[in-house]
């Protein structure tokens, strides 16, 4: 492939850097239009992590600041609405705090890394220390804002002495930025102080967003709408624009038409159905959005690995902790594992959502489980019902491996606890019993949930049980087992080498049945196994005892086969 003018920003989250160093731009300044079209005193914006927040809010405190930054924002729309552009832009002066690296062990370190955040933003204005337009009581008191001593009252008063000083400064009203407002919530849940920080956030806001008459306007972000009593109490005068909202819906995330633009500029165009089907699905408003994330990470691959296959970008940035808790529920309840598993099929399943919660509460119920699975983007809409009500699904092939991924951790980690069982079906495999082997998988299928038709390829669900087996007997840890190892004339799917003085060789083909059909599916597996000769892998090693498994699954059933020699 042939090297193009612009570079892929991976990570890119400082918008001027971007222009000015020469990187692709999927141009979202139609943000700026839309807010100051239909202006708020304070605006909350959630979008699921990895949409494009805190590049957006590096563009609107770049157009916003008056340090003339016109030249960046050349050949893009905003700067076809002259009238934007000469009320606003360059105007005010900006404060942009981002709280998305607060994560802490305890509360006095998450202060005092909050505390070196309002330090770093003050820094920025060290000028105001010889400004003639404030009074030395004024200059002391923003010294203070530079000081890591700084106390919590201080620190609560923090942005709104700022924005007091740069309106003095500047003549003008502030407009103050907020990053990911809500990740120091998230993570003090996590770790026991969440108390302490919900009121020094609270505070915090108050008194710069509430009370504060050098407040042009506010604009913040994040994952989550927390509930006003916990976080915003006594603040009317915001604005909350979620994913359900229309307003902005295309300003986070790539629209399909951006998608095409991006591919066709690095030459990828013949990945589109690709990209599409792992890394779009998600719905903002009226609109269907891609994970900019995603798709910017695997085009960097692709132009290093045009054969690279799409991998699972968005699940490695987070815990995944929400999808784990919610299939840890499904343990003991059969509707909710009948709900998970349509999930998984592609179906949708219609829900109440709770737009304003707390992170306090977030597993309080399964209820708020399932708003939370769909204000993080683990799930997304796909209409609406009464009510409050939505008909969710999972968005793409990405969070749908997330959710098998987790299903498979929870199957591995019930199995290991069953040992008794586990030696059942080895023992079974070891002595060629295709009925007991079958009876033991059977009762492992039942206790899990199943993967059904609609939604994934044949090869996929049958990675899902490739994937199971192959968990189970891992815990023999005196076999050598091995998967998709070089066989005879191609890869079997599972190689097993049992521990006897005299050891036996297992192979297993595993393969989905079609719409059931599991003789069929059976039958298939063991023809494969013998006609690429799989078992060539233990005879050559000496090994004269070989045993060759063919087994089906659909659903929580299966089949399994041992191959005759005489018919296979």
């Amino acid at each position: 492939m042939e090297d193009t003018a612009k570079m892929i920003p991976i990570g890119m989250e400082d918008f001027k850097k971007l222009r000015q160093n020469g990187y692709y731009y999927v141009d979202k300044t139609g943000l700026i239009r839309e807010l100051m079209r239909n202006p708020a005193k304070v605006t909350l914006l959630t979008r699921p992590r990895r949409f494009g927040k805190s590049l957006n809010m590096s563009m609107l405190k770049y157009f916003f600041e008056p340090d003339g930054n016109r030249e960046i924002f050349e050949g893009l729309e905003i700067m076809s609405d002259s009238e934007i552009c000469e009320t606003y832009m360059g105007k005010f002066p900006v404060i942009l705090l981002s709280l998305k690296n607060i994560d802490a062990e305890s509360y006095e370190t998450a202060f005092e890394m909050a505390v070196m955040l309002i330090n770093k933003e003050a820094g920025k204005y060290s000028f105001l220390l010889d400004s003639e337009k404030l009074t030395q009581n004024e200059k002391e008191a923003f010294s203070e804002l530079l000081s890591r001593k700084m106390n919590r009252a201080v620190f609560c008063g923090s942005l709104e002495l700022l924005s007091r000083l740069l309106q003095k400064h500047y003549g003008r009203n502030a407009v103050i930025l907020i990053d990911e407002y809500d990740v120091p919530l998230a993570k003090a849940r996590e770790r026991g102080y969440y108390n302490e920080i919900i009121v020094l956030i609270q505070s915090l806001f108050h008194q710069s967003l509430k009370t504060n008459d050098s407040l042009e306007f506010a604009v913040l972000t994040g994952c989550m709408r927390i509930s006003r009593e916990s976080i915003f109490t006594g603040l009317n005068n915001i604005s909350v624009l979620t994913i359900t909202d229309v307003r902005l819906d295309e300003c986070f995330g790539f629209t399909d038409e951006e998608v095409r633009g991006l591919l066709d500029y690095f030459e990828l165009s013949d990945k589109y159905h690709a990209v599409r089907e792992w890394y779009d699905g998600y719905r903002f408003g009226h609109t269907d959005v891609y994970c900019p994330w995603d798709v910017i990470n695997y085009c960097a691959l692709l132009r290093a690995d045009p054969y690279a296959r799409p991998e699972n970008y968005w699940a490695n940035s987070s815990g995944n902790d929400v999808v784990r808790r919610f299939i840890q529920e499904a343990g003991g309840n059969i509707t909710l594992k009948r709900e998970i598993e349509s999930l998984i099929a592609g179906e949708t399943v219609t829900k109440d959502i709770r737009q304003e919660i707390t992170y306090q509460n977030m597993y309080q119920s399964i209820e708020n489980i399932w708003s939370v699975l769909f204000a993080t983007g683990y799930l997304t809409q796909r209409g609406r019902g009464a009510g409050r009500s939505f008909h969710l699904a999972i968005p793409n092939l990405e969070v749908r491996e997330i959710f098998t991924g987790q299903i498979m951790d929870m199957f591995r980690e019930n199995a290991r606890q069953d040992g008794k069982a586990l030696d059942v079906l080895c023992q079974a495999l070891q002595d060629g019993d295709a009925g007991k082997v079958q009876q033991q998988f059977q009762k492992y299928l039942k206790k899990t949930i199943s993967i059904r038709d609609t939604f994934a390829r044949r090869e996929m669900k049958e990675n899902f049980y490739h994937g199971m087996l192959l968990g189970l007997l891992a815990f023999k840890g005196s076999w050598a087992v091995s998967s998709n190892r070089e066989a005879g004339d191609g890869y079997a799917d599972i190689l097993a080498e049992t521990d006897e003085e005299e050891p036996a060789g297992i192979v297993i083909e595993v393969k989905y049945a079609r719409d059931g059909r599991l003789d069929a599916a059976c039958e298939e597996a063991l023809r494969q196994i013998c006609k690429k000769q799989y078992g060539d892998a233990f005879y050559n090693e000496g090994i004269r005892k070989v045993l060759r498994y063919g087994i089906a699954c659909y659903r929580d059933k299966c089949r399994v086969m041992l191959a005759e020699d005489d018919k296979f």
